[in-house]
């Protein structure tokens, strides 16, 4: 019996991809280099499911109209660079890795909180570059982050694991935006406040962390008026999309000291980095990390993994999102 085709768009953990070779027929990305439009293409018209990751835009011109691929299998949560509408329309099924990245994500964005808060990429920097001089009482003066009000756009499982975090951990209050009534028994062992508007979460808090989906609905989410809304003294946190933030407001913003800082480990023309943000000392920058431990890479992997087997068996994949 022929076994279906997978052809993956990047590298992934060696046991993975031992792991699927010994189920199916797949075809290694060797040399890990992005696909071209063409290629994702070409992919999709010669396979039997594509295994694609968030740096491949796949929309209607790259699904094409004679697919051969039945399933793309998404190596992560969020799935906004695909374009379910369209592939629905070919009779291609969706699928994400939900909860197996939720605890290494929600460390990472209380990473970026203290690293902004106390400094610590700038400190770091001084002393690599030899320039610091000694302890003395004036030296690089942070911010505390214990006590303080986070506000979280979006309440998912990510945000309420850093909420979490958050609150038992450095005593924080928890103010929230979700898009629907979050019910109580989702939110038990917190004590948070949901807010009606996005606008009344950034008036009060001392660090916002964006926890939202990333597409159409959400493009430039943080724009220059909502930024204008927040605390002078306040911090923005981005483990969730890129596109959910204007840039260019940002760096104005940034600048010009309407708010103190920001973290971001997604940027809106991933991999490009606007140039603004890498020459400003208030805003510390990661290269996408939210899930990149062992544990959790590997996690994603063999999620991606049950979903195609699952597919190919006739059954209904576990995390089947279109």
């Amino acid at each position: 019996m022929t076994r279906p085709r997978l052809i993956l768009t990047r590298r992934w953990p060696a046991e993975v991809e031992r792991a699927l070779g010994e189920r199916f027929d797949v075809r290694l990305n060797t040399n890990d280099r992005p696909f071209s439009r063409d290629e994702i293409r070409a992919a999709l018209a010669s396979c039997d499911a594509l295994l694609a990751t968030v740096s491949d835009r796949i929309d209607a011109d790259a699904l094409g109209t004679a697919p051969s691929a039945k399933l793309i299998a998404n190596y992560g949560v969020g799935y906004s660079h695909i374009d379910i509408d369209a592939a629905g329309g070919l009779g291609i099924a969706v699928t994400n890795t939900p909860d197996v990245l939720t605890d290494c994500t929600a460390d990472l964005a209380i990473t970026l909180m203290l690293m902004v808060a106390r400094r610590a990429g700038e400190g770091e920097r001084e002393l690599r570059s030899g320039n610091w001089t000694g302890w003395r009482p004036t030296h690089m003066i942070g911010t505390r982050m214990s006590g303080k009000t986070l506000g979280l756009i979006g309440m998912g499982r990510i945000a309420r694991a850093v909420a979490m975090r958050a609150q038992h951990g450095f005593g924080m209050k928890i103010v929230f935006f979700n898009r629907s009534r979050v019910p109580a028994e989702a939110l038990a062992g917190l004590d948070a406040r949901q807010c009606d508007t996005v606008e009344e979460v950034l008036a009060q808090s001392d660090f916002v962390s964006l926890h939202c989906p990333g597409g159409a609905a959400t493009r430039h989410l943080i724009n220059a008026e909502r930024l204008a809304l927040m605390r002078r003294d306040a911090f923005l946190i981005n483990t969730a999309r890129g596109e959910v933030v204007d840039e260019v407001a940002l760096v104005d913003a940034l600048r010009s000291g309407t708010i103190a800082g920001a973290g971001l480990d997604v940027f809106e023309r991933e991999p490009l980095v606007s140039e603004g943000l890498t020459t400003l000392e208030n805003v510390v920058l990661l290269p996408h990390l939210g899930s990149a431990t062992r544990e959790t890479r590997v996690g994603m992997g063999m999620r991606v993994l049950a979903n195609v087997e699952a597919f190919f068996a006739g059954r209904t994949p576990p995390d089947r999102v279109a």
